[in-house]
């Protein structure tokens, strides 16, 4: 599903990524794990479009999207959540989920607004379902009035998942995704990560969610990948355990 192919990036004479090159195979989920200023982040803004690499290719079900940009990623199944929430914040909980859906349209222009189309109104009631069903399974439905805006921060990062969720994404990158979650919140977070019908590549340092949630883990240090494998032979890695796991 997702190919990362000889990826470097540079600011000035620092190299933020060297070379990094791994695949997620179809329905994996798969870790990215490092030190502070090991890439991460900037591995994910080449892989969602915020950044375009100085050398190497992404891949996403076999289209390069190395020149793509991100509104046309996000419409081929591609989303992202943030290490800083990102929110609507004088929006309810419900409509910044309904957000990723509106464009796909309702058909027939500001006619079919005006007249009530039975097609408009049938996709409306579609979107509203699927809205109501994201926010079951994120734990929002008692929020679904709230403004995103007066949420606390595991809340509001719980949105921001129902949002990236609510379009059915193929490819899903989740940037520290129990950052200021609670105990409950996380398992429920890791509950529905393990349920999902889709590819993940998510950036975390809870290791022990790594573990719980992950099929892959790929170790980046210094902009290098430094390990793949399995949750528990990472963990074992002496190379790894020197870098980062101490």
């Amino acid at each position: 599903m997702l190919s990362v192919a000889g990826v470097s990036v540079a600011f000035g004479g620092v190299r933020a990524l060297d070379g990094v090159s791994f695949e997620v195979a179809e329905g994996q989920v798969c870790g990215v794990i490092g030190p502070n200023g090991a890439g991460k982040t900037t591995l994910f803004d080449v892989v969602s479009g915020l950044r375009r690499p100085d050398a190497g290719r992404i891949r996403v079900a076999g289209r390069d999207l190395t020149r793509t940009p991100p509104a046309r990623r996000a419409r081929a199944g591609l989303r992202r959540t943030f290490q800083r929430t990102q929110v609507f914040g004088r929006l309810t909980v419900a409509d910044n989920v309904l957000a990723a859906l509106d464009w796909h349209g309702g058909g027939g222009g500001l006619v079919a607004d005006l007249a009530g189309w039975p097609g408009r109104r049938r996709r409306e009631r579609e979107r509203r379902e699927r809205v109501a069903e994201v926010l079951e399974l994120c734990g929002l439905t008692a929020l679904r009035q709230a403004y995103a805006a007066a949420l606390p921060a595991g809340q509001r990062r719980l949105v921001e998942l129902a949002r990236a969720l609510a379009d059915r994404p193929a490819l899903l990158l989740l940037d520290e995704p129990t950052s200021g979650l609670d105990a409950a919140q996380t398992a429920r977070l890791g509950a529905v990560v393990r349920g999902l019908d889709t590819t993940v590549l998510l950036v975390e340092h809870d290791m022990g969610f790594v573990a719980d949630v992950c099929d892959r883990v790929v170790v980046l240090d210094l902009g290098r990948v430094i390990a793949t494998g399995t949750p528990a032979r990472v963990r074992e890695d002496p190379v790894v355990r020197a870098a980062y796991l101490g």
